[in-house]
């Protein structure tokens, strides 16, 4: 009987003790978490991603609520223009990587080489004004500023005339210098004022890397924005194709600027009318 229970205890001993010693390969894999979602920041809605392109959305803009944008979208503006031998190199550099930014012209610039003018407009980019001469609307009383907004409009639309393609009703306040008064004067107008979000400052003088590493800095601290360059500076002709590189490499996605009314002053092109 004592030999009988000796042998059953080995056995059992036997049997609890490969029980505990199967190899970590016999057992069932660990469960996987299904699906784990980044969370955003609370401040700046996103939006699915359109492709791995450079090439974001288009925003259909009639009023200044409507410049809304996600994390990782950006609007390209270029002021000053249109100048010979700096325009056509970033239009040359805008294409190559499938993109459209807004032209924010000066009526002086507009009226010296309305050639280039068109040549904007016939490549699908948008074009507001800048007043006819880049003055202070600030401090040049309400009168004059009005007078400087028309003037600058008129030039604009006059360089357009051979073609089908007019001007977005956009403007821009040279110096960034408005007031209330001129802001509710454009809003009863129509016009919607576009202002940018984050300044490249390229009319300091900077070579085109520190353009270009100072917009991008700025960009990812704020998530997305409305990028002001100036299409007048060889600097910013020269940093641009580098900049849409890195765009593109960290994951922004260039936002195109409308009008909403696809009639009147407000039609961009005829290419929206089609």
């Amino acid at each position: 009987m004592r030999r009988s229970l000796q042998v059953l205890a080995a056995c059992l001993a036997f049997l609890s003790l490969n029980a505990c010693a199967t190899r970590p390969d016999d057992q069932p894999p660990a469960p996987k978490l299904a699906f784990a979602p980044e969370t955003p920041a609370p401040d700046i809605m996103t939006f699915p991603s359109l492709g791995r392109g450079l090439a974001g959305r288009t925003i259909r803009v009639s009023s200044e609520a409507d410049l809304v944008l996600a994390r990782n979208e950006v609007v390209l503006t270029f002021d000053d223009g249109p100048m010979p031998g700096k325009t056509p190199r970033i239009l040359k550099a805008l294409d190559a990587h499938g993109v459209k930014a807004t032209f924010l012209m000066v009526g002086q610039m507009a009226r010296s080489y309305p050639g280039l003018v068109r040549e904007v407009a016939a490549r699908g980019h948008t074009i507001g004004t800048h007043t006819q001469g880049h003055a202070n609307l600030a401090s040049a009383g309400f009168d004059r500023a009005v007078e400087q907004i028309e003037q600058g409009r008129a030039s604009v639309a006059a360089a357009l005339v051979p073609t089908s393609f007019r001007a977005a009703p956009f403007f821009r306040f040279p110096y960034l210098a408005d007031t209330a008064a001129l802001r509710r004067h454009l809003a009863m107008q129509g016009v919607v004022v576009v202002d940018p979000t984050i300044d490249s400052k390229d009319y300091f003088v900077s070579s085109p890397d520190q353009v270009k590493s100072r917009t991008i800095s700025t960009l990812q601290q704020k998530g997305s924005g409305i990028i002001l360059f100036h299409d007048i500076h060889m600097r910013t002709v020269e940093m641009l194709p580098a900049l849409l590189d890195e765009l593109k490499a960290k994951g922004f996605r260039v936002v195109h600027l409308v009008p909403a009314s696809r009639t009147g002053e407000s039609v961009l092109s005829a290419a929206l009318t089609q």
